[in-house]
């Protein structure tokens, strides 16, 4: 089945061309082409950090644009560090409440996804219809938060405060974006377009963040030396090395036939390949440690 006129309306009313959607059912299986070796750290950490239940939006990015209130350019959906803004600091971070279990204190951000056929609580504000990001927030339905190991080694633990990364809010002028957009149904394909449901099938957005760490940093002047992803085949480069594996996965509930678009920067026009995420690790140290052993002993945790 096809639902191309879901997909008109879309493209129509979120101002893009057809090509930026695709009917999921359209979309290629994807293939896993990685191998797992003996020495794989085959184990998985998930925690419960809610769904942003209590509306934590702003229009900051304390990883990108510190210090600079509005930065972002678009409004940022938040679980985990309830305190993170743009004025956030290590010791603030690890001072502040958590949605999240077993007492992590990270903050998980990414952009908001909106209903583009209706107006926006920010119609007239930074971040929202100030910079071109029009239309009904849309609050997630579900949020995963998973911590994998490496399919060719042991991980290590991250640094407290390490800052990442995933994808490029610019990707639509650079080219170099990690979207994943897809429905529930379909989680065996991925698209970096906006993805045409089923009725009832929610959008999906994947987000894995890098693992090969630099031993040093928690951040650098890019945002992302200090934190690379692996090669195809999983390994780490050499002089980097391998810590616990972040994917976020949101699920949001698209009411049929409605159009939708990311935020994004003005000049970037709300295209799906700018989807991005970031993370900052404030988990205390023993419950980092736990998640490793978790990990290189191959267990399922919560």
């Amino acid at each position: 089945m096809r639902w191309l006129s879901a997909l008109l309306v879309l493209s129509l009313a979120a101002g893009c061309s057809e090509s930026r959607t695709v009917a999921i059912d359209e979309v290629p299986v994807a293939v896993d082409e990685v191998t797992t070796t003996g020495d794989a750290s085959t184990g998985s950490f998930t925690l419960d950090c809610g769904r942003n239940e209590r509306r934590h939006l702003n229009a900051d990015n304390v990883v990108i644009t510190p210090g600079r209130p509005f930065g972002a350019h678009h409004t940022h959906e938040y679980v985990g560090n309830t305190g993170t803004d743009a004025h956030s600091t290590d010791e603030s971070l690890a001072a502040a409440a958590t949605t999240c279990s077993a007492g992590d204190l990270s903050t998980y951000y990414w952009p908001v996804l909106r209903l583009t056929d209706r107006t926006g609580h920010d119609e007239h504000a930074q971040g929202g219809g100030a910079h071109g990001n029009t239309g009904e927030v849309l609050p997630p339905d579900r949020v995963s938060v998973t911590f994998t190991g490496s399919p060719v080694s042991e991980v290590v633990a991250m640094p407290r405060f390490l800052r990442a990364i995933t994808g490029d809010p610019a990707a639509a002028t650079t080219g170099r974006g990690r979207a994943r957009w897809s429905c529930t149904g379909f989680e065996d394909r991925w698209t970096d377009r906006y993805p045409g449901c089923a009725p009832g099938s929610r959008v999906l957005r994947d987000f894995e963040f890098p693992s090969c760490w630099d031993g040093r940093n928690t951040d650098s002047p890019g945002h992302r030396a200090h934190l690379e992803f692996p090669a195809p085949n999983g390994v780490c480069r050499q002089g980097t090395f391998p810590v616990p594996r972040l994917r976020l996965v949101v699920a949001q509930d698209v009411p049929p036939g409605r159009p939708f678009a990311v935020d994004s920067f003005p000049e970037q026009h709300r295209d799906p390949r700018t989807d991005h995420a970031m993370f900052i690790n404030v988990m205390p140290d023993a419950l980092m440690a736990e998640v490793v052993t978790c990990l290189n002993a191959g267990r399922a945790c919560s």
